[in-house]
């Protein structure tokens, strides 16, 4: 019974799911990002010439790359491109800069690396300016068949009620108008799970996207957007004080947000590893040389020396460890706030898409800088340096942070009936869904295309026209 069922497919099956497959919005969106990159990197590259003061020019290098993807993250989250340039030129004179496109970027970044990313529309829309007709012609076509593609996958989540689907939006609506919104939202979700490959039978969306894919960060806000629990508050039908309180929630449950040291921690991690390693190999060459004092002396030195990175290295991981481990645990905590306040942005937006909204902004504490990041690279045969200060308050904060979920945690709905004996918790933890059986049945699957039909009827007539 649990044994994974390892039967291979037929001819007739392995047919049937290449054309399935054949415009899945991996393989189409792989397919857009290489045609599309090179001329969004051009638009860019013109601004950034035009925004440059007199004298000065764009110097090529891999750095410009994250300049790029920096404005792309800004232009997602609904900001002017072109503006965001000369706010960062403006801020000091660029007198001295090694490298201009990576000033520029990290300006761009303090400013803009907490905006959360606007839903982007269809991809038809998304088409960028190509001189090439044919190529331009090409584009169109890839963006109309990713629009169809994430049109079928809510139609087929309705007629199949995929798990999903039904576990976040609620059953299937009879009503044809409700219907024909619950699978445009059920698109959106679909189409984020195909982007990303995420495939959880009842978990919609998981975790969100690092800040280094914006169009895939985009996405899953996109996806986040459409979700609402079938059991929990529809902010389609708040009104808009309601909707406006609830966006501004978003920075207050950032805010107490533990700093991100996941990379600070894989640093210490691998440097406790590398420094164990070489004590061993330091102490076996000590006892390789005991017929030579001075020798085996030196290397006693040595792996004493890496032995002491070892502990600081460790002692550092463990405050590190904890910080993530805090990370985590509020995470789970504001998950559902987090989703609720951004899906109240979203809906002022598609009530008053006239009105300027500031882009929603997260207050979570900025990653260490660079000089606290060189703190932790020790070298052998110096002294090892004491735990700097910004470690120690971050131990500090860990304990806080306890308190502070403690505190949380315990807080109960207020009331108007003061007799009712259990008014429930303020903030619910966020539940994850239930496991199924390990043995599922096959899963029915997406109808597959029209186009991708007609070609593979016509490569078949013309193989038996041949034959």
């Amino acid at each position: 019974m649990l044994e994974r069922d390892d039967r291979q497919l037929s001819a007739t099956q392995t047919l049937d799911q290449a054309l399935v497959d054949a415009d899945h919005l991996a393989i189409l969106n792989a397919i857009w990002t290489a045609e599309t990159a090179s001329a969004r990197d051009q638009r860019y590259a013109a601004l950034l010439a035009e925004a440059l003061p007199q004298g000065y020019r764009l110097e090529p290098g891999h750095r410009v790359k994250w300049l790029w993807r920096t404005l792309r993250a800004a232009e997602l989250a609904g900001l002017d491109t072109r503006l965001v340039l000369a706010d960062a030129i403006a801020v000091r004179d660029l007198t001295g800069a090694c490298d201009i496109p990576a000033v520029i970027d990290a300006r761009i970044r303090r400013s803009t690396a907490a905006l959360v990313p606007q839903p982007a529309g269809p991809w038809s829309a998304r088409v960028p300016e190509i001189t090439d007709p044919e190529r331009k012609a090409f584009i169109t076509k890839i963006a109309a068949m990713m629009d169809s593609r994430k049109e079928r996958i809510g139609q087929h989540a309705a007629e199949h009620a995929a798990p999903w689907a039904v576990s976040t939006l609620g059953r299937v609506p009879d009503d044809p108008a409700a219907r024909l919104e619950w699978q445009q939202r059920a698109s959106a979700i679909g189409a984020w799970r195909e982007l990303s490959g995420y495939d959880h039978p009842a978990d919609p969306i998981g975790p969100e996207p690092a800040t280094g894919t914006p169009d895939l960060r985009a996405a899953w806000h996109e996806a986040l957007t459409a979700t609402g629990a079938a059991d929990g508050p529809d902010v389609r039908g708040m009104p808009d004080g309601m909707l406006a309180h609830l966006r501004d929630t978003y920075p207050i449950e950032t805010a107490w947000a533990p700093q991100h040291v996941g990379d600070e921690l894989r640093h210490v991690r691998a440097g406790a590893r590398d420094a164990h390693l070489a004590a061993i190999r330091a102490r076996a060459e000590a006892a390789s040389h005991c017929g030579q004092p001075g020798q085996a002396e030196r290397q006693q030195a040595l792996a004493a020396s890496y032995q002491a990175m070892h502990d600081a290295y460790r002692q550092r991981e463990t405050v590190f460890a904890a910080v993530m481990a805090d990370r985590a645990a509020w995470e789970q905590a504001t998950r559902q706030q987090r989703h609720l306040a951004i899906a109240a942005d979203a809906e002022l937006r598609r009530r008053h898409p006239t009105q300027p909204h500031p882009p929603l902004r997260s207050t979570e504490p900025q990653p260490a800088n660079q000089p606290q990041r060189d703190e932790l690279i020790l070298s052998v045969g110096n002294d090892i340096p004491q735990i700097g200060q910004w470690i120690k308050d971050l131990a500090a904060q860990h304990r806080a942070f306890a308190e502070k979920l403690a505190e949380r945690q315990n807080l109960t709905m207020l009331t108007e009936n003061h007799d009712r004996e259990d008014p429930g918790l303020a903030f619910p933890a966020w539940k994850n869904a239930d496991r199924d059986a390990i043995l599922q049945p096959p899963k029915p699957q997406i109808q597959p295309s029209v186009q991708m039909l007609e070609r593979a009827t016509g490569r078949d007539l013309d193989m038996e026209a041949a034959e």
